[in-house]
Parts: structure tokens; sequence; C-alpha cells
């Protein structure tokens, strides 16, 4: 929120000087929760950690031991957990019936009125009406999305008109050499399919 509104005050025509007690939070030692300790997940808590920041994590199942004390993470069993103590929460969660606003009036609730949301994963994954009453009524601090649901949200979307609120195009991959990895993944598991090989990226249908 700091860097995107700092910008506008940066280059408006109006700024005659900067103010001195305008503070944000600390990311270094904070509490950063992740929900969603997939391979991406697990990549956020290794950077996470050059950080000093104190990991929680919350996912379907538990990581290796050696894994966990890798990044120096802890494992939450209930969400709720992890939301009642992290100053950042990080979704990074597959789509799907059982995570289909995972996150909604209820776990907002339970979060610090200090807390920032971070969703990385889909739009979908929380209830975008309770996210507008939470920031609105301050009852968490702020939201960075990468993800809404549509997108583009309609242009008088209340998300849209919120000073707590950062909002890129999903644009979380949106690098050249990510798209060509994603395109080298893909080739890759086309070949191992026409050579009846182990596919390396294979998707177990539930």
């Amino acid at each position: 929120m700091y860097l995107h509104t700092g910008h506008q005050i940066a280059v408006s025509p109006d700024t005659k000087y900067f103010a001195v007690d305008w503070l944000g939070l600390e990311v270094t030692r904070a509490t950063l929760g992740i929900i969603g300790m997939g391979s991406i997940g697990y990549r956020v808590a290794q950077r996470a950690r050059a950080f000093n920041m104190r990991i929680l994590y919350h996912n379907r199942n538990r990581r290796r031991k050696e894994e966990e004390e890798a990044v120096g993470a802890h494992y939450c069993a209930e969400m709720e957990d992890l939301l009642q103590q992290s100053d950042f929460v990080m979704l990074i969660v597959n789509l799907t019936s059982e995570t289909h606003k995972l996150i909604g009036k209820k776990e907002l609730g339970l979060m610090k009125p200090s807390a920032t949301l971070i969703n990385i994963s889909r739009g979908a994954v929380i209830d975008q009406d309770a996210l507008v009453e939470a920031l609105q009524n301050k009852v968490i601090r702020a939201a960075a999305l990468d993800v809404t649901y549509p997108e583009p949200l309609p242009r008088d979307h209340p998300l849209l008109n919120l000073n707590n609120v950062i909002i890129t195009p999903h644009i979380g991959t949106a690098t050249v050499q990510a798209i060509r990895m994603m395109a080298e993944e893909a080739i890759a598991n086309m070949l191992a399919v026409l050579n009846h090989q182990p596919i390396p990226s294979e998707v177990f249908p539930k």
C-alpha cells in the first residue's frame, strides 16, 4: 500500500514536502502465515527466511521435518491458529470445492487488525464481499491481490476504490523466464507421454 501511495505522493504536482511521520510496518521479524505450502509456498518460505520472518504454514499434508527446519517453518494444523498469529497471510492454494471462499467473514475476523492479506492463488479463494467489508471497517489493515473474481473486476467494483488494497493483473508468473520455463515443462510432459515414459509433472485426476 505504501509503495503505491508513495509513488502518487512523489509524482503529484501538489506535493510540497514529504511527511516525516508517514510510517509503514517492518517485514523483518514479522510473522508470515502461508496457506498452501506446495512447491510455490515453499519457495516463498525460502525467500521470507532471508528477512528473518517467523514462518507459519497450514497445508493438507505436513512437510517433512527436514523441510520445515530448512526454512524455519512451523506447522499449524488449524488454519485459525495461523490467522490469529500472522502479520501477513499469503494464500497459495489451488481453487477447489474445498478452497472456494476459504477466507470469508469469520476468517477475516480472526486476523489481526494490523494484518495484511495477500492472494496469489485464485480470486474465488476469498469471499470478495466479505473482504470489501473487512477493508472498509479496518477489520484488517490491508490486502494485496494478484487475482480477483472475475478478472478484471467490473470498473465499479468497490475494491477498486479502497486505499488499503493494491491489485495487480494476475502477473505473478509474467516474466519472460517464467513463461519459457512453463512452456518447456509442458513440452517435456508431452514428450514423456508420446514416448510412454513417466510424466514429470503429472496431475492425478480425483
